[in-house]
Order: C-alpha cells, then structure tokens, then sequence
C-alpha cells in the first residue's frame, strides 16, 4: 500500500474541528505487536537521543526520529516536534522498518513529527501539559504502544490510561498529563503527530460514535474528562501525579 503521506510533504490546510471529543479516544486500529517489537530490535541503541527538555523528567526518557521537520540535521533538531514547522520528510531510520512505514500508512492525513519514544524502568515524565496538542486546535499525537508493562502509570487529567501493546490511541495532552515506569522493563511508544483534516475529523467521529453506540457518554465539560471511556480505561481510583 503507498504511503497517505509523502516526504519532504508541505502540510495541507488543517481542517476547521467542529465536534469536542473527550480526552482519550480509543481509535478503530489494532497493529501486530510482533511486527512492532520486530522493526523495535532492529534499530541500534546508539541511535537513541536523550530527550532534551531535561526538567520535564527524571531518569532515562528518549527518543528515535522516524520523521520530521525538512532539513533537520542535528539531533536535537530532529527529535523537536517544532510546531511552526510546515515542511516535514522521513528520517533515514525509517527505511529500515518495513513494519512502521505499514502503521503509517494507514493514517490518510499530514503526518508531521513521528517518533519512537522510550521510559526507561524507575522513570518518570513529570505532569506538564502540550499546549497545541488537541483535536481543537487542529494538530492530535496518536499514541501506539509497541512494549509496555503493568507498572507504567499513564496519567491523562490525573486518571490513569491503559494502553496496551498494539492499540491505537488519541490523547488530549494539551492537558495535564504524566508518566511513570515503576515496572522492570522499557516502556516504547511510537508516537505520531499530524494534522486535522477530514480523514481525521471522520475516523475521530467513528470511533467516538462507537463509544456512544455502546452507551459510553461523551466527555464532561465540567472536568474535561471522558466519563464513560474513564470506566474501561482507569484502573481504581484517579491518582496524583
């Protein structure tokens, strides 16, 4: 299948988002967790960048480029997922897993950054909010968990998300968010960010129709949570960061 996307591609004009959705939206996507753990392993440690906002975490928090902003070069320039950037291409990475070119060329919408982002075991992300990263304002992060454990805590609005391996995830995180590796092995994510438009509008609006088909209320303005999706995703109560 031919990617929905191109390198070296100038973003379209991002669609006009009409709908709210809530803060977590499982989307219709399930991906081979074999297949991902498989293009995983065959990168080399070294390519590994330690993440640069070194306020916002504690411990190992790092990060592959598999995509980004046009004529990057540096490292640090590479993993930035810089939001005045209109210009993105594949990083050279990518041409060697077969398997993450397939995942992404599901998505029929802009793809900007997209990176491999991994939480070293007794790290943490501390609670810190994305401030541009929402289906409102017309950009999303698309979260597929590629390794993971029982002891990563995801905190989305100070309720815990269970993502597991495979699934396919929209996160809110324009709100407060944090994450916590108290299990014993790497936590992985690939982690794409891309533009509204109306592949995105549509396949948003399904999957929360889904949701509200199986009798799951859409998100509560008073606390910008999604109550029903809550139930199926928080395990116990809401938790402090």
């Amino acid at each position: 299948m031919a990617p929905a996307y191109h390198s070296g591609e100038t973003c379209e004009p991002r669609a006009t988002p009409h709908m709210r959705h809530p803060d977590r939206l499982r989307l219709p996507f399930a991906f081979d967790r074999d297949l991902l753990a498989a293009d995983l392993r065959g990168l080399q440690e070294s390519q590994w960048i330690s993440h640069f906002v070194t306020g916002n975490y504690q411990g190992d928090w790092s990060v592959i480029p598999l995509r980004g902003p046009a004529g990057a070069r540096h490292p640090i320039q590479m993993i930035y997922a810089d939001p005045a950037a209109t210009a993105f291409e594949d990083a050279p990475m990518l041409a060697a897993c077969p398997y993450f070119r397939a995942v992404l060329a599901t998505f029929a919408c802009p793809l900007q950054a997209v990176r491999l982002m991994r939480l070293t075991p007794g790290s943490v992300i501390k609670e810190h909010s994305d401030h541009d990263l929402c289906y409102e304002q017309g950009s999303v992060r698309i979260h597929i968990p590629i390794i993971t454990n029982d002891g990563v805590v995801f905190e989305l609005n100070r309720r815990r998300v269970m993502l597991e391996a495979g699934s396919c995830w929209y996160l809110r995180l324009s709100d407060p968010h944090s994450v916590a590796n108290r299990g014993e092995t790497d936590r992985v994510h690939l982690v794409i960010d891309a533009g509204v438009n109306g592949w995105i509008a549509s396949t948003f609006a399904a999957a929360a129709g889904a949701e509200a088909a199986e009798g799951i209320p859409g998100p509560d303005p008073r606390t910008n949570t999604h109550a029903g999706r809550a139930r199926s995703v928080v395990a116990g109560e809401a938790l402090s960061a």
